[in-house]
């Protein structure tokens, strides 16, 4: 009996990947946002990190369990990303562009109310959007602790003033711009990315009425402390599982602990 669900599982998985097509819509200020859009349970809007795009999520364990489990999988590509429109002009990042967009796009879906996935800087503008967002019941903020509530975070200034072609100053960055010419990103983008990128107060987490998750590595402090970022909301779970900072989300643990949450 359980080869035969097993393989009804697999079966699915396999019709929804080869089903898969990648949409676009156009966001508040005529951006291009490429999305995929998988299953037609609750909605999970999966948000990836930096120097990433929605690809990364769909190679983890996490995005194959959701499917498995019927949930509704939105992971669109954020702004300056994978397929989505990557404009040169730093007016296309500034107040919250990226956190407009994915309102727009749950919109766009006529979506009433979601749970929000995020994993590192993913896991930043999740927590952005929980603050702007009613229709956010439940987040998931992965890979992150509490540095990014600081405006000033001297790592998101370092990662900035690399990106935007001070690399030689700032050898903990050298790697991380490497990596990105390597694939072929965009690195004036991420630059933007970084200088425009949102810092959520304490105050404005505490007001989240939803149930929040903070999961993270236990080798993973790189971007603070999960646990006083678990501090700064009324109702927040934390969960440390084994892994460091890119490799936790692929993780069987990391989806476990996750779809025990959405399942509360």
């Amino acid at each position: 009996m359980k080869s035969i669900v097993l393989l009804l599982t697999t079966l699915i998985f396999c019709f929804s990947l080869k089903a898969q097509t990648i949409h676009y819509f156009e966001s508040f200020d005529h951006q291009r946002i490429a999305y995929e859009d998988t299953g037609r349970g609750k909605p999970v809007l999966l948000l990836h990190g930096f120097i990433n795009s929605g690809a990364n999520w769909r190679r983890t364990q996490l995005y194959k369990d959701l499917i498995a489990k019927g949930y509704r999988v939105i992971v669109p590509d954020m702004r300056g990303n994978g397929k989505s429109d990557k404009p040169h002009e730093e007016k296309f990042y500034q107040n919250n562009a990226e956190t407009k967009d994915m309102i727009a796009l749950i919109k766009s879906l006529q979506i009433k109310e979601y749970t929000v996935v995020g994993y590192s800087r993913g896991a930043i503008i999740a927590a952005k959007l929980l603050s702007l967002d009613k229709q956010v019941k439940k987040a998931v903020l992965g890979g992150i602790g509490q540095h990014f509530t600081n405006p000033e975070w001297d790592r998101r200034k370092m990662f900035e003033e690399a990106f935007l072609g001070k690399a030689y100053m700032y050898p903990e960055a050298q790697g991380a711009v490497k990596y990105a010419k390597s694939i072929g990103a965009d690195t004036l983008v991420l630059g933007y990315l970084q200088r425009y990128q949102p810092a959520t107060s304490p105050k404005a987490l505490a007001n989240f009425k939803g149930k929040t998750m903070i999961i993270n590595g236990d080798a993973d402090l790189d971007n603070g402390d999960p646990k006083i970022l678990q501090g700064y909301f009324k109702n927040a779970k934390l969960a440390i599982v084994k892994g460091d900072h890119n490799g936790t989300y692929r993780t069987a643990e990391f989806s476990n602990e996750i779809l025990k949450f959405l399942e509360e």
